[in-house]
């Protein structure tokens, strides 16, 4: 009976890489002739084209992202968390009055630190209080109500309230994806046909696919902030208007040619 032999891959890399090595030493003009299998291994990478293409779906924002929160100061850390309490409660219920639910309200910050002032007659610095700052953002679903949620905001928290900004973005992006994906790879099809056709070739099937993107950041639109001591009478709803923003994909694609 015939013994069978099993070899490791491992050991047949290392006898190919030694064939590589003696017939480099063995010839004058430096060239090196591989296997036919291995040459196809090594240039499977370089064959066919490479293309990217892009796709993007223009949209109307449907949520509102608020960043306000309360700003209070008292000689004690105990009073000005109070008074910090106690403007937030106000705007929370605010927020909750207006549709906003507690899910969509997220705290971003919450600091307690002490204020200090140049005292010229003791040329340093004394401490004169401390300062409480509770931040939050607030999704709100209903764009059209972003500007009356912010007024109703301001006049609950009073002088301690303090409204940062607000952002606009889509809900649900995925929505959009498909038709964006469509575009992106109709685009980068066009583009290799292009090339192909350039080269003389025919534009085979693809080979490789990757795609990018997707992903909508909000969208700034305005900074704000109402922090004025004077009392002010109520005015009219804050003019506030979404805008457009677009959802892009990105895709890669390799074809092989004919």
């Amino acid at each position: 009976m015939k013994k069978k032999w099993l070899i490791a891959p491992s050991i047949v890399l290392a006898l190919i890489l030694g064939m590589i090595g003696l017939a480099a030493c063995g010839t004058t003009t430096g060239a090196v002739e591989l296997p036919s299998n291995l040459s196809l291994a090594l240039n499977s990478q370089q064959q066919g084209v490479w293309v990217s293409g892009e796709g993007k779906v223009t949209v109307v924002p449907d949520v509102a992202i608020i960043n306000l929160g309360v700003e209070a100061q008292a000689a004690t850390v105990a009073e000005a968390q109070e008074k910090a309490t106690t403007a937030m409660q106000s705007v929370m219920d605010e927020l909750k009055a207006q549709g906003v639910a507690e899910k969509d309200i997220r705290t971003t910050q919450f600091s307690i630190y002490p204020v200090r002032r140049w005292a010229e007659d003791r040329q340093q610095e004394v401490l004169i209080g401390y300062r409480v700052n509770n931040m939050v953002t607030a999704k709100v679903r209903q764009v059209e109500n972003a500007g009356t949620v912010i007024d109703v905001v301001a006049r609950a928290g009073g002088d301690n309230v303090r409204v940062s900004g607000i952002s606009f973005t889509v809900d649900k992006p995925e929505v959009y994806h498909q038709e964006a994906r469509e575009k992106a790879v109709a685009d980068a099809k066009a583009k290799a046909e292009q090339l192909a056709g350039l080269a003389g070739a025919r534009l085979g099937k693809p080979t490789f696919i990757s795609e990018s993107g997707g992903f909508i950041p909000p969208m700034p639109v305005a900074r704000m902030a109402f922090e004025s001591a004077v009392p002010m009478p109520a005015p009219a709803p804050a003019p506030i208007s979404p805008g457009e923003t677009e959802i892009r994909l990105s895709v890669q694609i390799a074809y092989s040619l004919e």
